[in-house]
């Protein structure tokens, strides 16, 4: 059984998450795409010191500047599955990125798709929005994870083109979806999560969090780089090269963290629409009863 544990930003995943580990002997497997990164600490909120001596994975595995993507996480995850498993140990998913949620209970496959050096040429230069039309004709865009950039639309019109012509390819990103997964989501009020994340917020920056994003920007990482993250980096990194001042960037990340829970929470309940039981716990349940009513879960 893959039990997964998943929910907004400053709702608890992680403690709870690592309390079930203790009680079942398991291991956590990240679903964070942004805790993937080396030296990007006190952005991600990785709370390393929470885990204590339980095993994790998919955490610190690139270095800060590189593009993870869904492909290569799958990719990873599958890996890291089998190995969890091969030693006999619980695997313990947790993390709010939805689309790597979601891809892993659909048992969705993305075979490597090699570079269309043409295709790439042909569309080098052409604006966004065109871009994003093409890819649109090609696929349902569920969210804009592809057409951020216009690097990442072409890629993924080059991804959707060679999937056209191997169709026998594309039957394996359909969904599979998993049948020995529970899904539980940490479900906290709104007003209590404002209040968390912005509290979250002012002591991650008293922690040093620009100083986080300085050291990075000084170690050679460009800032489009940082920038690309979100979030914390975005406007972290446009306070450190002068374009926002402090106050201005702790308003503006403030608000934006808190427009990113609600995206979490709506891709959440997306889910559920598109067939995926969420069975909510909420965030301040004792932490004995919340362990307890996952195990009863874990049993059906």
């Amino acid at each position: 059984m893959l039990i997964v544990i998943t929910g907004p930003t400053a709702s608890g995943k992680t403690a709870r998450a690592v309390a079930l580990a203790r009680a079942t002997g398991g291991e956590i497997i990240s679903a964070d795409s942004r805790q993937l990164y080396r030296g990007m600490d006190l952005g991600t909120g990785k709370d390393l010191d929470e885990y204590g001596e339980v095993p994790h994975h998919l955490i610190d595995i690139c270095p800060a500047g590189y593009k993870y993507n869904l492909f290569e996480y799958l990719r990873d995850f599958e890996t890291v599955l089998a190995d969890v498993r091969s030693r006999g140990r619980q695997p313990i998913v947790c993390g709010g990125t939805g689309m790597y949620v979601e891809s892993v209970l659909k048992g969705i496959q993305l075979p490597p798709v090699p570079e269309n050096p043409e295709l790439r040429k042909a569309l080098h230069g052409r604006p966004l929005e065109e871009l994003a039309a093409l890819l649109a004709t090609m696929k349902t865009l569920r969210n804009n994870s592809d057409i951020d950039t216009p690097a990442r639309a072409i890629r993924a019109i080059e991804i959707a083109t060679y999937y056209h012509e191997h169709p026998h390819l594309k039957a394996l990103t359909e969904p599979h979806p998993l049948t020995d997964a529970v899904v539980v989501g940490v479900m906290i009020d709104r007003a209590t999560r404002r209040q968390r994340i912005s509290q979250r917020l002012d002591a991650r920056l008293e922690a040093g969090m620009v100083d986080e994003v300085r050291r990075l920007l000084e170690g050679g990482i460009a800032p489009d780089d940082l920038i690309y993250y979100g979030l914390e980096y975005k406007f972290i990194t446009r306070h450190v090269i002068g374009e926002l001042t402090y106050q201005e960037m702790h308003d503006q990340l403030e608000i934006a963290i808190h427009q990113f829970a609600k995206r979490q929470m709506t891709w959440f309940r997306g889910m559920e629409r598109r067939g995926t039981p969420i069975h909510w716990l909420p965030w301040d349940m004792p932490e004995r009863d919340f362990t307890q009513a996952v195990l009863e879960l874990a049993k059906d």
